[in-house]
Formats: structure tokens, C-alpha cells, sequence
């Protein structure tokens, strides 16, 4: 068992809507060290899906992050030879950070919009429990699913 990190950093919260998750966000949204233009990304999304829902964009997020969450993955293992497949519960940690990191994958996958355009419609799909983020969540679960044979294997 690992030991717990003793000096994690403590994330400010953002300016604007005084998350600590939306902060946690923007830093994942940066590219580059340019956290202005990754801020300006996420407050332009954050409008437009105000804009198209009418609903609080907080909100929003915070139900596309919980529904894109997974609960299990697989992680390969090398057992006498073979390499298993073996589903695991994920932590709330890793669950957030994959959430971040489908929802942006999906979003830069998509050409010819600006970013945040895009952004907010995956983050109003993700909420709504559709797009490719959740999809791909989905299809992790399933994996999970079909591979709970080999859950003996985990130690």
C-alpha cells in the first residue's frame, strides 16, 4: 500500500465563481503555461452555456463531471504469462481528472469552432448524460463489465 502525499497543493479557488473545481479546470484546460487564455476558454463556455440552457453554468459542470465520471476501470496485470485485464473501483480523485480529461479530449476532437463553443456544448451533452465523453464512459464500464471474471486477480 502506498504511503499518503504528505505536501499536496492547495488549489485557490477561481475568481469567478469561487471553485475550487472550476480551478482545478482551467489548469487542466492550460496549454503552455498560458492560464489567461485558458481562463478566458472556460468564463467563454461558461457563458455560452448560460446562454443555450438557461440554467446556472456551475451547475451544469458539476452534473457533466459527475456523469462522466466512471466508477470502474481496467488496468492490465501480467499473471504467469498472460496479461488480465482487471476491473478496479476508481478513486474520486482519478474519477475527476479523467472526467476533465474526456470532456476535453472530445472537445479539441472536434474542428473548425472555436474551443469554447465546443466546450460548452460537450459540457451541456455530458450534463444531459449523451456526447462522446459519456460515451466513452460507458463503453469503460462495459469493458469493466465483461472482464469481472478476472476481478480475483486484483490484490
Amino acid at each position: 500500500m502506498r504511503k499518503p502525499v504528505k505536501n499536496k497543493i492547495k488549489i485557490a479557488p477561481d475568481s469567478k465563481y469561487n471553485s475550487v473545481r472550476v480551478a482545478k479546470f482551467i489548469n487542466y484546460v492550460m496549454e503552455r503555461g498560458k492560464k489567461n487564455t485558458a481562463r478566458n476558454i472556460v468564463y467563454q463556455s461558461f457563458k455560452n452555456v448560460k446562454e443555450k440552457t438557461k440554467k446556472d453554468p456551475l451547475v451544469v459542470f458539476e452534473s457533466a463531471i459527475q456523469n462522466v465520471g466512471p466508477m470502474m476501470e481496467i488496468c492490465s496485470k501480467r499473471v504467469g504469462g498472460a496479461n488480465y485485464q482487471i476491473p478496479r473501483e476508481v478513486s474520486g480523485h482519478r474519477r475527476q481528472i479523467l472526467a476533465f480529461r474526456w470532456i476535453l479530449a472530445s472537445s479539441k476532437s472536434k474542428k473548425g469552432k472555436p474551443i469554447s463553443e465546443v466546450l460548452s456544448q460537450e459540457l451541456i451533452n455530458a450534463a444531459a448524460n449523451e456526447g462522446e465523453a459519456v460515451t466513452k464512459k460507458e463503453n469503460m464500464h462495459k469493458m469493466a463489465e465483461s472482464n469481472k471474471a478476472f476481478a480475483h486477480l486484483a490484490w
